[in-house]
């Protein structure tokens, strides 16, 4: 059933779709508004490249100079080609896809990006994102792993996420979209290869997701933005029924220090506005944004996001974990008891 599963996805992208339009739903599609430099890299890249990119959307994060970034699923490598120009020369990027007429594209089109950046620093191999560990790739030896669209396809999430856990170097993260459902999947949908290669029916009920996530070791996933997914086609919607799809982009980080919920150390930061092309505030998610020269308290989790990745250099940061004051305020969960002893004016006894 497996390998059935991967032939039908490889067939799917490899043969049945010839370009981006030939997509029945907008799965695929992050949204998101390009900033400026996007469009000026993107309006760079071949033609061919962009026209065989089965998707829309752009799923990168900020601060990239340098990095050394692996694009899971990366097609026609139209994000791997984005993401080379955002690295630098001295940034690498690499490619994994397992369909072979993608990396036809992909590989092709190399040294005319080449020539239009001035430098070389792409590389596409061929290879399952379920096998992450057969790639000619060092454990912790990347600094960003990003995917649009793509990990739903897989049959072994687990193994995706875990696969990306042991490549990252600690203070890594992996920034990527995809589809989660609102419920589990019934199998009859599953093994429908349309609604599976539409990145529909291979979607994860988001709560699953999430403790996948934590079981790898992604202590505290967090949401970046998310958006429902609309079938226009007919036909799919019937089959679908009452399942809701959405889109979401999680920013998954390696800091094996994270604790279960958002505890508070009275901790602060202060970003400096010195993030290009976000001069004026930085998102981290989407309930934490930075404005530039405004002091923020934070908890323990967002602080260790912010001061032990590469996003240091950019803030402020004031206190320590010396000192805990109980759950984050608006941000942690809550205590599992009452404060107050409804059913009698006396104070409870010691247990």
């Amino acid at each position: 059933m497996k390998n059935d599963i991967h032939d039908q996805v490889s067939t799917y992208y490899g043969e049945t779709l010839q370009t981006s339009a030939d997509l029945k739903t907008t799965a695929c599609c992050t949204d998101i508004e390009y900033p400026r430099h996007i469009k000026d890299i993107l309006s760079d890249l071949h033609d061919e490249t962009m026209s065989k990119y089965y998707g829309c959307g752009l799923t990168i994060p900020t601060t990239l100079e340098g990095l050394r970034v692996l694009d899971l699923g990366s097609g026609s490598g139209r994000d791997c080609y984005v993401a080379s120009k955002l690295v630098g020369e001295n940034g690498h990027v690499i490619g994994v896809d397992m369909t072979d007429e993608q990396l036809k594209v992909a590989n092709d089109h190399k040294q005319y990006h080449a020539d239009k950046f001035g430098y070389a620093n792409v590389e596409f191999q061929k290879g399952n994102i379920e096998e992450l560990s057969r790639l000619d790739i060092e454990n912790e030896s990347l600094d960003l792993i990003i995917s649009n669209c793509v990990i739903n396809l897989a049959t072994d999430k687990k193994a995706v996420l875990q696969g990306a856990y042991d490549l990252l170097k600690e203070g890594g993260e992996i920034y990527f979209s995809d589809v989660y459902s609102d419920r589990r999947i019934p199998q009859d949908l599953i093994d429908d290869p349309v609604l599976y290669g539409e990145c529909l029916s291979g979607a994860l009920y988001w709560n699953d997701f999430l403790t996948i996530s934590k079981e790898v070791g992604f202590l505290d996933p967090r949401t970046v933005s998310s958006n429902k997914i609309g079938i226009e086609d007919e036909k799919l919607a019937e089959k679908i029924g009452n399942i809701n799809f959405y889109s979401v982009t999680y920013r998954l980080m390696k800091l094996p220090k994270l604790e279960s919920d958002c505890e508070d150390y009275g901790q602060a930061v202060r970003y400096k506005g010195t993030i290009e092309h976000n001069k004026d505030a930085f998102e981290l998610d989407d309930h934490h944004l930075f404005e530039a020269g405004k002091i923020k308290t934070v908890c323990g989790n967002t602080y260790m996001m912010l001061n032990d990745t590469r996003f240091k250099e950019h803030l402020d940061f004031w206190g320590d974990f010396s000192t805990h004051y109980g759950i984050f305020e608006g941000c942690g969960g809550s205590a599992p008891f009452s404060s107050d002893n409804t059913n009698s004016d006396e104070a409870a006894p010691c247990c």
